[in-house]
């Protein structure tokens, strides 16, 4: 929940200068509501593409302060994000809620972006590996593996968001093989190869290269660190350079 229109304005028409040089990896921008047109308009033709930080399975209905699917692929989005730990833990998304999201979003032909990790506790008790299994095999129920592989999950430990901590490379490589390895158990290997998985959770340019090298990371999904240009911007030259 950042950024008013003329901050984000000037956001955008700073990343859109650098855009040429993204040519090596897919950037999405996923700016509040509010900023969703603001950046389409802006973002037109640069190649960096537009998401959203949630959406409600509804396509219309009297379902005040929501947005659905629909309205988003109209104002220009490609992407969704969709049960973020924050809104797991401050408005009580369940796996189940989160399951209806992704089914909606791909029924529009958009991207979703399904976000699951484990808590400090859950990873103090030795439980990581239960916890993300059981979000992965509940929020991609009742998909059929094709679909399956045009999913982007988050992996994004909640003790990483926002405390300037990050799970290891070796950890985060570990925890997202795992993940992989429950979509195979679930879909196939079809599915698992072509699912994309991202690391989420104080990604900055210092722990951007060792995280993208690792085998089974795709990406990254960041958070405090794309709030600046400069960061932002870094980041994604950095992955670019692991791509190579």
């Amino acid at each position: 929940m950042f950024k008013i229109l003329p901050e984000a304005l000037t956001f955008v028409r700073a990343i859109r200068q650098t855009a040429i040089e993204f040519s090596r990896v897919e950037v999405v921008l996923c700016p509040p509501f509010t900023a969703l047109t603001l950046m389409s308009d802006n973002l037109h033709g640069s190649g960096v593409l537009l998401g959203a930080q949630n959406v409600f399975w509804e396509d219309a209905g009297a379902f005040t302060g929501e947005v659905s699917p629909l309205m988003l692929k109209d104002v220009g989005c490609k992407y969704v994000i969709i049960g973020h730990s924050e809104r797991r833990q401050y408005f009580g998304e369940t796996d189940e809620k989160i399951n209806r999201k992704v089914i909606a979003v791909l029924g529009h032909a958009l991207t979703p972006i399904m976000c699951v990790g484990e808590t400090l506790e859950e990873r103090d008790m030795g439980a990581t590996e239960k916890v993300v299994h059981a979000q992965v095999t509940a929020g991609l129920a009742n998909l059929v593996p094709e679909l399956v592989g045009k999913v982007v999950i988050a992996y994004e430990p909640v003790w990483a968001i926002g405390t300037g901590r990050s799970a290891s490379d070796e950890d985060a490589q570990s925890v997202i093989a795992h993940i992989r390895e429950t979509v195979g158990g679930q879909y196939g290997s079809n599915a698992a190869g072509n699912v994309r998985i991202l690391y989420g959770g104080s990604v900055k340019p210092e722990n951007t290269v060792g995280l993208m090298s690792k085998r089974d990371i795709d990406g990254a999904l960041v958070g405090g660190a794309s709030l600046e240009v400069e960061s932002f911007t870094e980041i994604i030259k950095k992955t670019c350079e692991t791509r190579r």
